[in-house]
C-alpha cells in the first residue's frame, strides 16, 4: 500500500491503495478408490501449461502497445482479525496515462482520498483533506518511477503489473503451475480465465478475448496465511481518453501546505 513518513511533526503521507493481482483456487475432486488407485495411478502432468505461459506474454506485449488511455478499479480486499474472522473493504483508483513518462491516479475509500501526479519531470503526493503535498524530482519512465517509489519510499502504484507486464521487470520464469480454467463473461466481455501459482501466492487473471486481450478482473490469495485472505480488483478500460495534458500537472490549490517525504531507512 501506499505509506511513507514524512518530516512536518512526522505526519505519514499515506497514499493507500492496495496493488491488486490475482489468484486461483483449484478445485479438489474426490480420490478414486484405493483399489483403483493402487492399479492404476494416475499420470503426472506438467503443472505449466506453455499456453497460459503465453496467454500472459500476448497480453504483456499488448500493454505494452498501448501509449495513452485511462484504467479505473474497484478493489475489495481481506483484512483477517486474530479470532480468524474477515472484514472486507474497498476501495477505487483511476488512472490516466500517457506513456512513458506520465500517469495521473486518483484513489479512494471510505477513510481517505490520495493523489499521485507525475509529469515526467516532478512527483507529486497529495492529500486533499489534509492539505498536504510532498515532491520529488524524476525523470524516467513509469516502469522505473514504479520501482523508485517502492524501493526508497515504500510505496506501491495500485494495478502497477500492468506497467509492467511484457516487460524484464515481470519475469514468467519462477511461476510454478499454470492453467487454462475456461471461459467467464466479465460485464459484457468474454473473458479467458487463467490460474498460477507463484511461491506462497495464488492469482487468477481473466483476459479479454479476441484482438484487445486486456486484463479484466484480478484475484490474489496469500497462501502463507492460514485464513487465505483475497482482494478482488474489477478492471476498465478507455482506449479512446478525452483528457488534457494538463491532468499530469500538479498545481497547489490555495490552503495547501508542502512537506517533505522521508525516504524509508535501509535495513
Amino acid at each position: 500500500m501506499f505509506g511513507s513518513t514524512v518530516t512536518s511533526g512526522t505526519r505519514v503521507l499515506a497514499l493507500a491503495m492496495a496493488l491488486a493481482s490475482s489468484i486461483a483456487s483449484a478445485q479438489t475432486l474426490p480420490p478414486p478408490p484405493a483399489s483403483a488407485q493402487a492399479a492404476k495411478p494416475a499420470p503426472a502432468a506438467n503443472p505449466v501449461d506453455p499456453a497460459s505461459i503465453q496467454a500472459l506474454k500476448d497480453m504483456g506485449a499488448y500493454l505494452v502497445s498501448l501509449k495513452r488511455f485511462e484504467v479505473s478499479t474497484e478493489l475489495t480486499g481481506e483484512l483477517v482479525l486474530a479470532d480468524g474472522q474477515k472484514l472486507s473493504h474497498t476501495a477505487t483508483a483511476d488512472m490516466d496515462v500517457d506513456r512513458p513518462n506520465r500517469i495521473h491516479v486518483v484513489m479512494k475509500s471510505a477513510r481517505s482520498q490520495r493523489e499521485l501526479f507525475y509529469d515526467g519531470k516532478t512527483v507529486t503526493m497529495y492529500m486533499p483533506a489534509q492539505k498536504y503535498y510532498s515532491t520529488v524530482d524524476f525523470t524516467d519512465t513509469i516502469g522505473k518511477l514504479i520501482d523508485r517509489l517502492e524501493e526508497r519510499y515504500r510505496i506501491e502504484l495500485p494495478l502497477q503489473d500492468l506497467f509492467l507486464w511484457g516487460t524484464p521487470a515481470a519475469p514468467l520464469d519462477k511461476i510454478e503451475s499454470a492453467m487454462n480454467a475456461g471461459q467467464d463473461f466479465v460485464d459484457d466481455d468474454l473473458c479467458d480465465h487463467y490460474a498460477f501459482r507463484q511461491g506462497n501466492i495464488d492469482w487468477q487473471i481473466w483476459i479479454m478475448t479476441g484482438g484487445k486481450p486486456l486484463p479484466r478482473k484480478l484475484v490474489i490469495t496469500n497462501r502463507a496465511d492460514e485464513a487465505r485472505p483475497q482482494s478482488v480488483s474489477m478492471i476498465d478500460w478507455n482506449l479512446k481518453p478525452a483528457f488534457k495534458d494538463t491532468v499530469f500537472k500538479f498545481t497547489p490549490p490555495k490552503g495547501t501546505k508542502k512537506i517533505d517525504i522521508v525516504p524509508v531507512k535501509a535495513n
